[in-house]
């Protein structure tokens, strides 16, 4: 018998900057009250709707990230730069980021749930169309009309 390989699932990479591994304790009135880990978990089961894995990074080392930038220029994958908060509506600093030069779109100020919002517009500028739930099955075998697991 053949066997055949299994289908790799395209892999979405999501870089998470210094001291989100304080989310939830640092700040939650900026940041809210969610950890980095609700979040990750929150994010691998939205992926699977989209047919895609995640793979979460955090770093705590700014050069790091920074030296990032020349990479994200020369390839040629879509870049999606997320905030929790608004940094515009806060400090100078925080105005000037080395990733929006090569971020397709930004997102900020949506808190925990920017990422989700990360997401679908990343499926959407890889083409990958949402998977539609099963309809769920009624006790009889037929199925149930509107009725969606979440």
């Amino acid at each position: 018998m053949r066997q055949i390989a299994p289908v790799m699932n395209p892999k979405i990479m999501v870089l998470n900057g210094p001291n989100l591994n304080l989310l939830g304790v640092r700040q939650p009135h900026i940041y809210g009250y969610e950890t980095l880990a609700d979040i990750e978990k929150r994010l691998h089961a939205r992926s699977r709707s989209f047919g895609l894995a995640i793979d979460m990074r955090q770093s705590n080392h700014e050069g790091e990230l920074v030296a990032i930038l020349d990479a994200l220029l020369a390839c040629e994958f879509p870049v999606i730069e997320l905030h929790l908060s608004n940094p515009h509506k806060r400090e100078e600093f925080r105005h000037r980021s080395f990733v929006t030069l090569a971020a397709k779109g930004v997102i900020a100020g949506f808190g925990a749930h920017g990422y989700e919002l990360a997401l679908d517009a990343m499926a959407q500028l890889i083409e990958r169309p949402r998977i539609p739930a099963k309809r769920a099955k009624s006790a009889n075998g037929a199925k149930a009309k509107g009725v969606a697991k979440k």
